[in-house]
């Protein structure tokens, strides 16, 4: 999808700061941060949500959670702990239509899940 934000950043078209990239993952710093620690983690390929995972993206996903603990750890926010959330769709919030993960920590989140 050309017009996509997230595939831009990808693509390496728009300037992003990156602080994980594999084959298929990438992650980079929020320009809006709602916590101290605030990651975006994205499939490359692109994918307007949870609901829309195909088997490739699914795979590329399955191995989501081992990478946001490495940037937790990296960032400095394992031990204290952080949170990792997708929303899915416009009553969730979702305000870019490709599939993409928050790594939040560095401060108390509490129990709002809201960003």
């Amino acid at each position: 999808m050309s017009e996509c934000l997230f595939c831009k950043i990808a693509r390496k078209e728009i300037p992003a700061a990156l602080v994980y990239e594999d084959d298929s993952l990438l992650a980079f710093k929020d320009i809006a941060p709602q916590a101290p620690v605030h990651l975006l983690i994205i499939p490359k390929a692109h994918c307007e949500g949870l609901a829309d995972m195909t088997p490739e993206i699914a795979a590329a996903v399955g191995g989501l959670p081992r990478v946001a603990a490495r940037l937790a750890q990296e960032q400095g926010v394992a031990a204290s702990g952080w949170r990792l959330l997708s929303n899915c769709g416009p009553d969730s919030g979702q305000s870019v239509y490709h599939l993409h993960f928050h790594l939040l920590g560095g401060k108390p989140l509490g129990g709002r899940l809201c960003l």
